[in-house]
């Protein structure tokens, strides 16, 4: 069929093949969520066709509007937001909740690829390098005013589509060692990591001595970097004091162990691994995992879903399922690189960024490697808003590929 060249029909069969599991999986834990989220993928469905009979300029042309409605809606909800479990993370309407972080991203990411895609975009010019900061930064403390940590989170992955057009890498290596520092004073005492600090700067200065241009603003710069790094070390133990309770633990869980807080924040992850470790090879069988339908683990049908797969469908379906990951999400990395237009691959590059991150703190958080924090499954974690801003963006960049793969140009 003619019409059908274009369409990228391993990602669409892996977007549907996920979708598919996760509503299975969440009708496992309660059939009238499952129910419920078949209602969203139908949804989807309909608005993913709406989607593909659209422009493609259409989504480049209104990018700026999708961005102010995204911020908007982010601010809004400390006016009109509903606060659950402790966040003002929703507005709710009759008898629906809507996330607007979870739609905000596809603002941002519009907004981005408009941007950088744009004649006056050049990295050299510093209001190009600004702005383009604004756009990530401006949603970016939207979120952390909620506070949404997670999705905070999320908004640092677009640095890798800037990456790509040209942004210089040493973002990273800075993101890297800032990272580093924080988490090595959250387990060790701040006076030796100060002090480690200071070894390897006397160090390098050593073996670099005759190469380093003394100047002011070079001595400044050494200066300035080791008492930024010093001041997070001996300013984390202070920050996480001021953390919640439940927040704190949160952390805390990663270095002492689920088991020092099995009553409070640790009851999560101990019961997700019980779940997944329990599942063996081949696991116990669609609806006959304990944990599962003991209905043992907290949120288990949006944040720890994964536990279900790997109880009830063990190793080998996990395995699976990340592979299917995996797959989908190195494909639109591949396809936005192949893309014709600026447009496209920036906008691609910034669902694959948002997807992967999604995707990498999802598993991680289940399994004990990170921090609870409240970040969804992409398309498998039970949830309206969730479910409908993914699929409305995977739409979006499929309309797009479909539009480059058969233009002419």
């Amino acid at each position: 069929m003619k019409w059908a060249e274009g369409l990228d029909k391993l990602g669409i069969f892996l977007y549907l093949a996920i979708s598919i599991f996760a509503v299975v999986n969440i009708y496992s834990v309660d059939s009238g969520l499952g129910e419920k989220q078949l209602i969203f993928f139908f949804i989807s469905l309909f608005v993913g066709l709406i989607i593909f009979m659209m422009r493609s300029k259409f989504f480049e042309n209104f990018a700026v509007v999708f961005f102010i409605l995204g911020v908007i809606s982010l601010l809004g909800l400390h006016v009109l937001g509903s606060e659950i479990k402790g966040q003002k993370n929703w507005y709710k309407i009759g008898g629906f909740t809507i996330q607007p972080v979870e739609f905000a991203k596809i603002g941002v990411s519009l907004m981005l690829a408009s941007y950088v895609s744009g004649p006056d975009f050049n990295w050299n010019n510093r209001k190009s390098l600004l702005t383009t900061f604004a756009i990530i930064g401006i949603p970016a403390v939207a979120v952390l005013s909620i506070p949404d940590v997670g999705s905070l989170l999320v908004f640092t992955t677009f640095i890798i589509a800037l990456y790509r057009e040209g942004l210089s890498g040493w973002l990273f290596g800075i993101g890297f060692i800032l990272a580093s520092v924080f988490l090595l004073s959250i387990a060790f005492n701040p006076i030796y990591i100060i002090l480690g600090l200071f070894i390897i700067l006397a160090i390098f200065l050593f073996f670099n001595f005759n190469r380093i241009i003394w100047t002011i603003p070079t001595i400044a710069s050494f200066a300035g970097g080791f008492l930024l790094l010093s001041g997070i070390s001996y300013g984390t133990p202070k920050i996480l004091e001021k953390l919640p309770k439940h927040q704190r633990e949160r952390i805390e869980v990663l270095y002492k162990g689920e088991k020092a807080f099995r009553d409070t924040s640790g009851y999560n992850l101990l019961y997700s691994k019980t779940a997944i470790g329990s599942g063996g090879f081949w696991g116990k069988g669609y609806k006959e995992g304990s944990v599962t339908q003991g209905k043992f683990v907290p949120e288990q049908e949006t944040d720890y879903i994964f536990c279900t797969v790997g109880e009830e469908w063990g190793f080998f379906g996990s395995s699976l399922l990340v592979i299917f990951y995996a797959i989908f999400i190195g494909r639109i990395y591949y396809l936005a690189e192949t893309q014709k237009t600026t447009f496209s691959r920036v906008f691609g590059y910034c669902f694959a960024g948002v997807l992967l991150m999604h995707f990498a703190i999802n598993l991680g958080m289940v399994m004990g490697l990170f921090p609870t924090v409240g970040i969804p499954l992409p398309y498998f974690s039970y949830g309206g808003s969730s479910f409908l801003a993914f699929s409305i963006m995977t739409a979006i960049f499929f309309k797009l590929n479909y539009t480059d793969k058969n233009s002419l140009v």
